[in-house]
């Protein structure tokens, strides 16, 4: 089974999710934002595995690539131009974007080191990748690697941890490398919105900040 099947055949019950829970929503959005510049809706922006667009849409990204088309259809209605297509080979020239978002999704890629490196190739010189990741190695990260396997939506994702993420960065030569971190409970649980805390190991959500150097490298 294709790692998106279940969002394309439960884009509705997905969707419904964020309204559900809406302080653990509204949790993430506000550790993104630490991290977004704040001239954002003036910068070419794209979010990898846009999904429904409730990151894209109220945060001011214009543009996004989603496999699952039932998502991506969601998503245009939200205002985001969302086309189809898979993070390892994204539909876009080298350097189109001035910021690449990644929420949640990178634990779906089929190989996320060559997502980040094709993400790295769509960005300008100087462009800068913001990652939100369920970190696998704090507590409630734990809980959820614990209960993959019976999720709808998440036997199909390979949880990683901030570090692992942050090597892979490094490794592809992006530079100054931020963290912030958020949902330090089960987010059906989470009443009331959550604080956001520096570095990584304690929320579920990591949220990872780093720029692609101005002068152009080489991504291997």
């Amino acid at each position: 089974m294709k790692s998106f099947e279940a969002f394309e055949k439960h884009a509705l019950e997905y969707d419904a999710w964020y309204d559900k829970y809406g302080p653990a929503y509204e949790s993430e959005l506000l550790a993104l934002k630490q991290f977004l510049p704040k001239k954002l809706r003036k910068l070419r922006a794209l979010e990898i595995g846009v999904g429904t667009g409730r990151f894209a849409g109220p945060l001011g990204i214009g543009y996004g690539v989603e496999p699952a088309r039932a998502m991506a259809e969601l998503a245009k209605k939200r205002g985001v131009e969302a086309v189809l297509g898979v993070a390892e080979a994204l539909p876009f020239k080298g350097g189109s974007f001035d910021l690449v978002l990644i929420v949640t999704a990178i634990a779906f890629f089929k190989d996320p080191l060559q997502g980040l490196r094709e993400a790295a190739r769509a960005l300008k010189p100087g462009g800068q990748i913001i990652i939100g990741m369920l970190d696998r190695d704090s507590p409630p990260g734990q809980y959820y690697e614990s209960k993959r396997e019976e999720g709808k939506f998440s036997s199909g994702a390979r949880f990683l941890s901030a570090a692992e993420l942050k090597a892979h960065l490094v490794k592809l030569g992006f530079e100054n490398i931020k963290t912030c971190q958020t949902i330090f409970k089960i987010p059906e649980e989470i009443e009331e919105i959550e604080t956001v805390k520096h570095g990584t190991g304690d929320g579920l959500l990591a949220v990872i900040s780093a720029w692609k150097p101005a002068a152009e490298k080489c991504f291997h």
